[in-house]
């Protein structure tokens, strides 16, 4: 018989409902069988693309012994952390508290009121060195909760008072010298062989990629741009990315980026999206330009619904087995391609061999040169290339007809916020009304059914249902992604939206001392009242906020939000300090705050056309305004008084004084180069 988890929509859950696990999802109703039976509660938080949260189900909660002991002794509860962020960072605290480490599945033992006393991550059936089996944990945790609760509870308590608290604030906006330190030490982390930062497992990092695009030119960061650039090309030749169906892995298990743990998520494929789009105006290289259309189109076509949401990730496992539908041995390429010449070609290429580089297999990479492969085949560069994309095709046709992995078809309103951005960018640079139309649509969908008649904007919609408010991080980031649409397409209706959306936060979130909370003040309350601080894996609800206040800012001249961008910066000034690789995307925008922010305002019939010169290059550290009707005055301050009838026209302001306008792609351009003042 399906447990209750049957009723939910997350995937994740889902995959749970037929465990003979007598699973509850987290809420009211566990809680209270929990004090009225006085049993722990076992909290175990995963997600559905997560590998090792596969295992535990499978080695644990898909057993009958294992289920009645857990059913026995404990309120068994269970949580998909994409849907509860503010639940996951919570017991997250816990796990690293007591464990130095976290990740998921996280299993967690809490008090009936909810404060955890044990924490780990994946246990295993069985004992396994350093490792205590499942079964032996859950046999510990209920014999001390019988016979030594007074001691447990002390713990427990400890360690409640170690959640949840608050980095103190610093007494001034982090500084071009702050700025400079954290450079230092993020770049003394970087690894100059393979790119990246750290040894394995290797993560990108994103975040603190957009940190370095953003200080490329800085004095105080002169091998921005070369460690950025090694990170970009090694992984856009490694495993980590699909070079068949473009987009890419969540990590890499190795120093080199070879072999990936297979997920790909959205929000890794958002950012990394945007960031090599300006990479590639920078520095000019077409692979990066060829991989942020590869890993956008991948999206459009794998994780987009019918109705044009965005989907949140592809599992690593197929038919059970971790890769299965990615890699390729020797002889099922040879299958694939059917001709001799064109098989040692895409071999050489791709790196496959008959030993391969994955249990037997092999993870597609693109390690040499396409003048190397030539030359070692014989084949005019011409042709190579020609011939490696009639087998690339041919390989993903033929990758297409296996079983594909499990996909969590909910959609995340934070993580489309960043698909938006990244869609509305690239529309604009690469002149793509597709792009364009798809991030529209997404905004429709999003403002339909994730946006309720009263305003409040929710968490997640499955299957038909949005049933959980939205966190700070879904305002802010939706937010942003709205401004850049209504940057990229001059369509009013996604300025109204981005400027009511961040208007609502500070309502929503704001705390006593100037900081923000992650959850809202009407959410259920929790054992602490988390906040969003880190930025790592995706940026953080603070910092994102804290740029949707800059840019709302400089549209509107209003103070307030000017305000609210320092006291959040500021509030952050002690995390920069001392660990700055998890705030890489406020150092971004701190670093836009530094150059000098402008305004460009461009009026008239022509306004579209003008406004090109604004998307040529990489320009971070400006908000573009475009009313091609002469009608947004009332509604963007930026805009008022500017228009003159029949003319086209932009204006670039600084703090809200404009210089004088000029109406050619040229003057424009000479304008947005010259240096702030």
């Amino acid at each position: 018989m399906p447990n209750r988890l049957a009723a939910e929509t997350s995937p994740y859950l889902l995959q749970h409902k037929d465990n003979p696990v007598d699973w509850y999802p987290w809420g009211e109703e566990a809680f209270a069988r929990a004090t009225a039976e006085d049993k722990p509660v076992l909290l175990s938080v995963g997600y559905s693309s997560c590998h090792w949260c596969h295992v535990m189900e499978h080695e644990s909660f898909e057993d009958p012994e294992t289920a009645a002991t857990l059913n026995e002794w404990f309120v068994p509860v269970k949580v998909d952390r994409e849907e509860r962020p503010d639940v996951d960072s919570i017991y997250m605290e816990a796990v690293q508290a007591m464990t130095g480490h976290g990740g998921w599945p996280m299993t967690v033992f809490l008090t009936p009121d909810g404060v955890p006393m044990f924490a780990g991550t994946y246990f295993p059936k069985h004992e396994r060195p350093g490792m205590p089996s499942f079964g032996r944990v859950m046999a510990a945790v209920h014999d001390a909760w019988t016979n030594r609760r007074d001691e447990v509870l002390s713990q427990a308590e400890q360690l409640h008072d170690l959640i949840g608290r608050s980095i103190p604030a610093a007494d001034h906006v982090p500084s071009g010298d702050d700025l400079a330190a954290a450079y230092r030490s993020i770049a003394a982390a970087s690894d100059p062989e393979h790119g990246g930062f750290g040894r394995a497992p290797k993560f990108p990092q994103e975040p603190v990629l957009e940190f370095l695009l953003r200080s490329h030119q800085a004095e105080w960061a002169p091998n921005a741009g070369r460690i950025l650039d090694a990170t970009l090309a090694a992984m856009a030749a490694g495993g980590i990315y699909d070079q068949l169906g473009g987009g890419f892995a969540r990590y890499s298990t190795d120093r080199e980026w070879l072999v990936p743990h297979f997920e790909k998520m959205l929000y890794n494929n958002a950012q990394l999206a945007r960031i090599y789009l300006r990479a590639w105006q920078i520095s000019g290289h077409d692979t990066y330009r060829r991989v942020a259309i590869e890993t956008i189109d991948y999206v459009l076509r794998d994780l987009t619904n019918e109705q044009g949401g965005f989907m949140a990730a592809e599992d690593a496992d197929s038919e059970g087995v971790e890769g299965k539908f990615y890699v390729w041995t020797r002889e099922e390429l040879a299958a694939a391609l059917d001709d001799d010449a064109l098989i040692e070609l895409a071999a050489d290429w791709f790196g496959v061999t008959a030993h391969g580089n994955f249990e037997g297999s092999n993870v597609l990479t693109r390690n040499s040169a396409l003048a190397e492969v030539a030359d070692r085949n014989g084949v005019p560069v011409v042709e190579a290339e020609r011939l490696i994309d009639q087998a690339r095709s041919t390989l993903l046709a033929a990758r297409n007809e296996r079983i594909r992995p499990g996909l969590d078809d909910k959609v995340i309103t934070a993580w489309n916020g960043l698909m938006v951005r990244a869609l509305a960018e690239a529309g604009a640079i690469l002149e793509r009304p597709d792009y364009l139309a798809a991030a529209e649509r997404n905004g429709h969908f999003v403002l339909e059914h994730l946006h309720r008649p009263d305003g409040r904007l929710l968490r997640s919609w499955s299957k038909g249902r949005a049933d959980l408010v939205g966190y700070l991080e879904d305002y802010a980031a939706y937010a942003l992604g709205l401004s850049v649409l209504y940057e990229a397409t001059g369509a009013l209706e996604w300025y109204e939206a981005f400027a009511d959306l961040t208007r609502a936060i500070p309502g929503l979130f704001a705390d006593e001392v100037g900081g923000l909370y992650a959850t809202g003040s009407d959410a259920a309350p929790l054992i602490v009242r988390p906040r969003d601080q880190m930025d790592n894996p995706t940026p953080s609800g603070e910092s994102m906020a804290a740029e949707a206040f800059l840019r709302l800012a400089l549209y509107t001249g209003e103070s307030e939000w000017l305000d609210g961008f320092e006291h959040i910066t500021r509030r952050a000034g002690r995390l920069i300090e001392r660990a700055p690789s998890v705030a890489g995307h406020l150092l971004a925008v701190l670093t836009s705050y530094h150059v000098g922010m402008r305004e460009v305002a461009i009026v008239g019939p022509q306004a579209r056309e003008l406004a090109r010169p604004v998307w040529r290059a990489y320009r971070p550290h400006l908000v573009l305004a475009i009313d091609p009707e002469g009608r947004h005055a009332d509604e963007v301050p930026l805009l008022a008084g500017r228009s003159r009838p029949g003319d086209t026209l932009a204006y670039v302001c600084e703090r809200m004084t404009c210089r004088a306008p000029v109406s050619t792609s040229a003057a424009l351009e000479a304008e947005l180069d010259a240096v702030p003042t």
